[in-house]
């Protein structure tokens, strides 16, 4: 892999990417799915509404847009581009990486008054986003 790698990419199948993950978190984070818990996991008080501003949601489509480009040369490096293996490659780095990562924050984390509830809405919203990513990047090639 080297940075010729960038211009073999499918940039629209990044972007989609991006933004399928993005689109994710806002129906994942919603109280109507797991909001809820997610805000009492780490002590959040509903009544005090958002903040952050534009940042609470650039923030995360930035993050997203590198991390599927990130998916997207791993796709690109290992020639990953059917179904079956874009799964593969999303489980690697949904729950071999990005899910232990989280889990290793969880068990450190000695503010949040429900760190496994954090784990499991967090790691798992993320461990599926990038499977989804890694499809993406993989069959859109």
């Amino acid at each position: 892999m080297n940075l010729e790698s960038l211009g073999e990419l499918n940039w629209l199948a990044v972007i989609v990417g991006a933004l399928v993950y993005f689109a994710l978190g806002a129906l994942w984070y919603s109280p109507a799915v797991f909001g809820r818990p997610w805000m009492r996991s780490i002590g959040w008080d509903p009544e005090r509404g958002a903040t952050g501003g534009a940042m609470t949601y650039l923030v995360p489509v930035v993050a997203y847009l590198v991390m599927a480009v990130g998916v997207g040369l791993l796709a690109t490096s290992t020639g990953s581009d059917t179904l079956g293996e874009g799964i593969v490659l999303g489980l690697v780095v949904g729950v071999l990486l990005s899910l232990m990562h989280t889990f290793v924050d969880a068990s450190f984390d000695p503010m949040k008054p429900e760190p496994w509830t954090w784990f499991a809405v967090n790691g798992t919203y993320h461990a599926l986003g990038l499977i989804i990513v890694a499809v993406i990047v993989s069959i859109w090639r």
